[in-house]
């Protein structure tokens, strides 16, 4: 089970992302420095214990209407092999120490364990609460196998991002977070297995909606 430190971050996550989001292809805000403000999510453990996994939803409020963004992220003590593009940061953490910050759907221990939730092989798990399980994340599996466990290529466009995996599946993550029309506790038409939770909203409702779709 991951701890998390109550302590300090230099820079914090925030900051981090207010440097980082422009720079990717599905931002949409304007000309001028991202707003943010941390709007929801959920955690999941690396089974080795090594490697923080955050799924953050920030809420951007800097254009005409707010924007939230889905941004999974990795925490880790040394840098990824071959994932310098995916790198958001780094962070002086004020137990942990120095630590860098990726873009987590690029690092494969975030990727394993998304799959794994998906398939119910992994509980979410409450943001900024110890040994705390998130109820209010919702999962889905229909395949007749487990789900593969590494992606074989990222695409990232304006749409969200994409990750080819084995035998053919492809997992879809929406960037930007919209309030599901339909019953989130099913997946979407033609998908296989789903992840749906909640964030809160700038008017001070609670939103619920996808976070990652599984196709065969």
């Amino acid at each position: 089970m991951a701890v998390i430190h109550h302590t300090t971050l230099k820079p914090t996550k925030l900051e981090l992302l207010t440097a980082w989001l422009p720079t990717c292809p599905w931002y949409s805000g304007g000309p001028g420095e991202p707003e943010l403000t941390k709007a929801g999510g959920f955690r999941l453990d690396d089974p080795e214990g090594e490697v923080g996994i955050e799924f953050m939803a920030a809420t951007d409020t800097s254009g005409t209407h707010p924007v939230t963004y889905l941004v999974p992220l990795t925490y880790r003590g040394a840098p990824l092999d071959g994932a310098e593009h995916a790198l958001v940061g780094t962070m002086e953490h004020g137990v942990l120490g120095q630590r860098w910050a990726y873009d987590g759907c690029h690092d494969p221990v975030l990727v394993a364990q998304l799959l794994a939730l998906i398939e119910g092989r992994a509980q979410a798990q409450a943001q900024s609460i110890n040994d705390t399980p998130d109820r209010d994340v919702i999962r889905s599996y229909a395949g007749d196998a487990p789900a593969p466990s590494a992606a074989l290529t990222v695409a990232d466009t304006e749409a969200g991002t994409e990750l080819s995996l084995p035998e053919g599946a492809t997992l879809r993550l929406p960037r930007v977070l919209r309030p599901a029309p339909d019953d989130v506790a099913l997946p979407p038409h033609g998908a296989i297995g789903h992840i749906a939770a909640p964030w809160n909203t700038p008017d001070g409702t609670r939103a619920q909606g996808l976070f990652s779709v599984l196709h065969p």
